[in-house]
């Protein structure tokens, strides 16, 4: 009986950062950021804290949009290590923007993964040096791809994105799993001292389903920027968490974010943190009806 339960358990569930909530760059490379001449990011986060072997990850990324080709081109990297295994995978992504009616603007986004698994031999302790175990935990390299598009306007994001696509057709992938989401987010654009932001987000991966909701304060200190952030998010199954932002400089923002599973795992953890950076290089101001 516990034999055949095991063949629907997954795990660990795909890689994933809390802060995708203001950078959806990170689950669909057909996210645009069209405000900035280029934009960076640097994130780690560390799952389960004081849980033995929990996940390790570290995000970096760097996009910069084009406007004479309605182009954005960029790189993402994501490295995860969970007990003795390591997977790193490197995107290189490219997303086209399309006007729409009023102020809504199509995006659609490609991305090519170089993705490899490998392993840290020298946390394994084995009975006898010739266990066949050994002989199976082997390095692997593998390409995948990814897929997304999003409808955007000034306040509102709807998109959808499909992660690890060849991983459908093959099992070699299998330490990447197709992973897929549908999301809405909301975030209010007004001169007021205080705006709110909230969204939804369904994720399946393998026949694993969750769904996510968060909601944000925004405060804006000074005109045309928002100085802090605060908000909180709640992910199906018992996972629940906050999330602060401050702007350290006009152009760099700093974020972090604290979730805590009330299930079983909440006996072996305090919880999971995550830290991000954020670097967005201004764009020149032209005018485009002078004369030099």
């Amino acid at each position: 009986m516990i034999n055949l339960l095991t063949f629907t358990v997954i795990a660990q569930s795909n890689i994933r950062l809390n802060n995708y909530w203001d950078n959806t760059y990170f689950i669909n490379p057909a996210s645009i950021n069209d405000q900035s001449l280029a934009e960076f990011n640097m994130a780690a986060r560390k799952q389960w804290v004081d849980f033995p072997g929990s996940p390790l990850t570290f995000f970096a990324s760097a996009t910069t949009y084009q406007e004479n080709l309605h182009a954005q081109f960029g790189l993402k990297l994501v490295q995860d290590k969970i007990g003795y295994t390591s997977t790193t995978a490197v995107d290189l992504t490219y997303a086209y923007s399309m006007l729409m009616q009023s102020d809504w603007q199509l995006h659609l986004g490609l991305a090519i993964s170089f993705q490899s698994l490998s392993y840290d031999m020298s946390s394994l302790i084995f009975s006898d040096i010739d266990d066949p175990v050994s002989n199976k935990l082997l390095n692997e390299s593998n390409f995948n791809s990814n897929i997304g598009a999003e409808l955007t306007n000034k306040s509102w994001r709807f998109g959808a994105s499909s992660q690890n696509i060849f991983s459908l057709f093959s099992n070699i992938n299998k330490q990447f799993p197709n992973t897929n989401f549908l999301y809405a987010m909301y975030h209010q654009r007004s001169d007021n001292f205080f705006n709110i932001g909230y969204g939804v987000s369904g994720i399946q991966y393998g026949n694993l389903y969750q769904m996510e909701f968060n909601f944000n304060g925004y405060f804006r200190i000074a005109p045309g920027t928002e100085t802090f952030q605060i908000g909180a998010f709640y992910r199906t199954w018992s996972e629940m968490g906050a999330i602060l932002g401050v702007d350290l400089t006009k152009n760099i923002h700093l974020s972090y974010s604290y979730d805590f599973n009330v299930g079983g795992i909440s006996r072996s953890s305090v919880g999971t943190q995550e830290i991000m950076l954020t670097y967005k290089l201004p764009k020149e101001w032209k005018c485009k009806n002078c004369w030099y």
